[in-house]
């Protein structure tokens, strides 16, 4: 018999409908003949399949031979395994829980203005502002909050300039589709791309390079990836901050994540309500997610630890550590080492080991080789 070339029909059984996918955008990013298209209403964050060209479940495309939204995607079948060979030349050890990584350490701009305006120290923010300047990117695909920010609403984005990186600066919890801002920047002539996103998104690149899937996965010269536990539906708004809380979306100025959900006001009042209390609006994509250390980007990001205004900073490929070395030496960043903060690291590795727990019985085995009882 011939080989099987997996096509959409596959994807849509395995991964779309499943409870696999994450709604990283990727499979629609890689498609070559625009057949697929994003749901964000509801909460739902998914791809569908046009109906003139097969419909929900079929791909007349794939039919043909094309397997391009399954070679893009991340969570289709054995994944992890086909990155990280790809990435670091080997699988995983037991011990790399959080993922194979060069080093780790705590980092934060040395710009006070880029600092100030990011979130945790301004890192990603920092190597984003760098990359554009040095002629290491063209454009970064980011996401920005829609309108005038008073929705809170995150939308996926192109920064092209230092001043559009600072407008995407912040942390949102809800969920953005970065990669969707593909088709604006290359339209706009870019063709080294930076992708900051969290763990779902941060995997798609090297996947797609793994799995040969053409001129796309070329054009990401820089993957940036947030640690990240889950993101929460729109809903919560209205129906836990707006409710519970009286806390109008439209007066809140910042939001951030440190044990407990911290609001400030635009008032200057500041609030902080139980993780448990918001439990209930985990986004649907995030709940099979095994990866919270974002393990596959070139550089791994998060502010988590003792220090605000440092970020925990993991450099994985040769890529990450290149760039990172740059930016010591240009003095765009300021590090320290991470035994100054090993509570982070700890933190780490504890969610790392709980995200894996997540991944379902039913899928390919990936996450569940590596014994999630291991210190």
């Amino acid at each position: 018999m011939p080989p099987e070339k997996p096509h959409w029909a596959h994807l849509f059984t395995e991964v779309v409908t499943s409870g696999l996918c994450t709604g990283c955008a990727a499979c629609i990013v890689a498609c070559p003949y625009d057949v697929l298209g994003y749901d964000d209403a509801g909460g739902r964050y998914r791809p569908f399949h046009v109906e003139e060209a097969g419909g929900a479940e079929d791909c007349t495309h794939g039919e043909k031979g094309c397997t391009l939204c399954t070679r893009a995607c991340p969570r289709f079948r054995d994944w992890e395994q086909e990155i990280d060979t790809f990435l670091f030349g080997r699988e995983r050890l037991d011990s790399e829980v959080s993922g194979v990584s060069d080093e780790v350490v705590l980092a934060r701009a040395a710009d006070p203005t880029v600092n100030q305006a990011g979130q945790d120290g301004g890192l990603v923010s920092a190597m984003l502002i760098w990359a554009l300047e040095n002629d290491v990117i063209d454009a970064a695909l980011v996401s920005y909050l829609e309108g005038d920010g008073t929705s809170w609403k995150a939308v996926p984005g192109v920064a092209r300039t230092r001043d559009e990186v600072l407008q995407a600066a912040g942390s949102r919890y809800t969920y953005s589709a970065n990669t969707l801002g593909y088709a604006d920047a290359i339209a706009g002539g870019a063709e080294r791309l930076a992708l900051v996103g969290m763990s779902c998104q941060a995997s798609a690149p090297p996947v797609m390079s793994a799995r040969r899937a053409g001129k796309v996965a070329r054009r990401f010269a820089l993957t940036i990836g947030l640690l990240c536990s889950k993101t929460f539906d729109d809903a919560i708004f209205p129906e836990l901050f707006e409710e519970r809380y009286g806390l109008a979306r439209a007066a809140i100025a910042k939001m951030n994540i440190k044990g407990v959900f911290q609001v400030w006001m635009r008032d200057g009042s500041y609030h902080e309500i139980p993780l448990k209390e918001a439990h209930a609006w985990t986004r649907e994509g995030c709940k099979a997610c095994p990866d919270f250390a974002a393990e596959h980007a070139d550089i791994s990001t998060g502010g988590i630890g003792a220090f605000g205004d440092w970020t925990l900073t993991v450099v994985r490929t040769e890529r990450g550590k290149e760039i990172m070395d740059r930016l010591v030496a240009a003095g765009a960043v300021e590090v320290r080492p991470s035994s100054d903060d090993p509570g982070a690291i700890e933190l780490m590795r504890k969610l790392s080991r709980v995200s894996r727990r997540r991944w379902p019985e039913f899928a390919a085995e990936g996450p569940r080789r590596i014994p999630v009882v291991s210190a």
